[in-house]
């Protein structure tokens, strides 16, 4: 089982940047796809960005040159470096985990950009 604790979130204005990480407890954490997805106030959630387990990186289209994921293996730690912020960034932002599918899911962080 693996729990997925995400920190970091909170209040920033358009232009400006924040950094979410997500720390993974469990094991097997190395071999997991991991990601990053967000539900805006209203919206259904939507996928940001994923990683997997050699480092291969994809993003979500309206993010991309402004979002960055990466992950420490050795620190159990995913991250997602948001710059240059809109407001249409504002929303919960999750992180999952798994193999082939997305089995554990954090509980979310809140980012407002305004």
């Amino acid at each position: 089982h693996v729990q997925l604790v995400e920190s970091g979130g909170g209040s920033v204005q358009a232009g400006g940047s924040l950094r979410v990480s997500c720390a993974a407890s469990g094991a097997i954490y190395r071999s997991y796809c991991l990601g990053w997805f967000r539900q805006p106030p209203g919206k259904q959630r939507e996928g940001v960005a994923t990683i997997d387990s050699g480092g291969s990186t994809s993003y979500f289209e309206s993010v991309k040159g402004r979002l960055t994921i990466s992950r420490d293996n050795a620190k159990n730690t995913l991250f997602l470096q948001m710059n240059s912020l809109k407001p249409d960034d504002t929303a919960v932002y999750y992180c999952a985990a798994g193999l082939g599918k997305y089995n554990f899911w954090g509980q979310g962080t809140q980012v407002t950009v305004s």
